[in-house]
């Protein structure tokens, strides 16, 4: 007998913010993904809980905030000190498979490799059945994951900007044109990170044609009408500001939705966070919505819209961290728990990137305005507030402002609620043992142990960690 259930798929890039035709980007065109949304219902206010692959990518295949369930350190539990996912916790994959689903991870192109998971703790591969979902059952729906390399696309530099400019040029007959960009108001207008931005926007092109594709092939095997499919990236993109911050260009992602039971050509402006694809995709396939899960079904009839929504950031490799944001539909409000640290910290990824050295090289040649020099102060605030309704960019700090006093006070008890609520385990700082040993192999990996910059960073971050625990915190 033939299950009637939708079969869902979900589709998510790496590093790409919601620069989409249909969310108003007029440099490029994206057909596919706007057409999704023609549809089907596009979120404009979707964020992320985590400014990076792997603690977002724990956060949404468990429905949970990475900060409870102890994976909001990134790449952490690498090492020989592991980390266990809370017994009241499943990963949604498991959930789909137990009620029957077929399960698959697939990254790009579909040649039946296994996708990109990325995950904080320790987790059992048979919870995907395959790397591709036409192996399931004719009778059997199927929960299908596909990873995309998406922002990645463009390298860190001028050989991956030409590889994916050739890419653009040999599939939609030419490359972003260098002209056509529009830098946000806080980067200089230096070559280099003009042709950086021309390669992502090509990014973001190839992302469009390869959702096309999934589509095509979903018609082809006529199982599309009764497909949820889902497009969403796992954070913004990685620049200065973006990837790894808790500005609205690490946290903005795209989210659209198209398939049964979805109205056409709805746009929804509430704000709603990624870790609810995780319970509006168990809903949407009749599956029971664990009690214990933090993400919301925002396709329930009853579903009330939040208020606001959080995120935070804690160490990224050997780079330590702490940030939390809460954001309403006006106001964004972010707390620096280390703020004797800049936020321009060593940090081996970042510092490779092509833009990050040309944003070092401005500001050492002071060629950089005060909106461009904001990354580059050596302290930070302790608290930061923006009004996104006249400040977008996050430009502004009000904290100290007489006449946002109230809105500061509010937006930072509502923060402390959150973490008291949520059980933020990141207000504890990292084991030295955990970092040291997460370290160990990071470091192998990259093999920049002959770097002094981030050596003594990570030198640096031990010895803080066994003050902390030393001082009880």
């Amino acid at each position: 007998m033939a299950d009637d259930r939708p079969n869902i798929v979900w589709i998510i890039p790496d590093d790409m913010s919601a620069h989409f035709s249909c969310y108003g980007e007029t440099a490029i065109e994206t057909p596919h993904v706007d057409a999704l949304a023609k549809g089907g219902v596009q979120f404009n206010q979707a964020y992320v809980t985590a400014p990076v692959c792997s603690t977002c990518r724990s956060a949404f295949i468990t429905g949970m905030y990475q900060t409870s369930i102890g994976a909001h350190h990134h790449r952490s539990g690498r090492g020989t000190e592991k980390i266990e996912l809370p017994d009241n916790v499943t990963m949604v994959p498991k959930l789909f498979q137990d009620a029957g689903y077929h399960t698959s991870i697939t990254g790009w192109p579909l040649n039946g490799r296994f996708g990109k998971t990325d995950y904080n703790f320790e987790w059992d591969e048979s919870i995907y059945d395959s790397a591709d979902w036409t192996d399931h059952r004719p009778e059997q729906p199927f929960f299908a994951q596909i990873q995309t390399q998406g922002g990645k696309l463009r390298g860190k530099d001028t050989k991956g900007w030409n590889k994916v400019a050739n890419s653009a040029r040999k599939l939609f007959g030419e490359s972003t044109p260098l002209d056509s960009v529009i830098l946000p108001p806080y980067y200089p207008n230096h070559p280099d990170i003009v042709r950086d931005w021309a390669a992502y926007l090509d990014s973001v092109r190839m992302t469009d044609a390869m959702v096309g594709e999934v589509v095509a092939k979903l018609e082809e095997q006529g199982v599309r009408k009764n497909t949820l499919i889902l497009f969403m990236t796992d954070h913004g993109i990685s620049h200065g500001r973006g990837k790894q911050f808790l500005y609205d260009e690490g946290l903005h992602v795209p989210l659209v939705l198209n398939g049964p039971g979805i109205e056409p050509g709805t746009v929804r402006d509430d704000l709603v966070e990624h870790i609810d694809i995780a319970a509006l995709s168990l809903a949407a396939a009749g599956i029971e919505i664990p009690a214990a899960m933090q993400a919301r079904n925002i396709l329930a009839d009853d579903y009330e819209p939040r208020d606001a929504v959080f995120a935070a950031r804690d160490r990224c490799d050997e780079t330590v961290d702490h940030i939390r944001s809460v954001r309403t539909d006006r106001f964004k409000y972010i707390r620096n728990f280390l703020p004797h640290r800049p936020y321009l910290q060593p940090c081996a990824y970042k510092d490779a990137k092509a833009i990050l050295i040309a944003l070092r090289e401005c500001h050492d040649a002071g060629t950089l305005d005060e909106n461009q020099s904001l990354l580059f102060r050596d302290v930070r605030p302790e608290e930061e507030l923006y009004d996104l309704e006249n400040d977008p960019y996050e430009l502004h700090n009000l904290a100290s402002d007489p006449e946002h006093q109230s809105t500061l006070v509010a937006l930072r008890e509502k923060l402390n609620d959150w973490m008291a609520q949520t059980n933020d385990q990141g207000q504890t700082p990292e084991p030295p043992a955990q970092y040291e040993s997460d370290m160990k192999v990071y470091l192998d990996t990259l093999r920049i142990r002959s770097t002094p910059e981030h050596l003594k960073t990570v030198e640096e971050n031990i010895q803080w960690m066994e003050t902390m625990a030393a001082e009880g915190k």
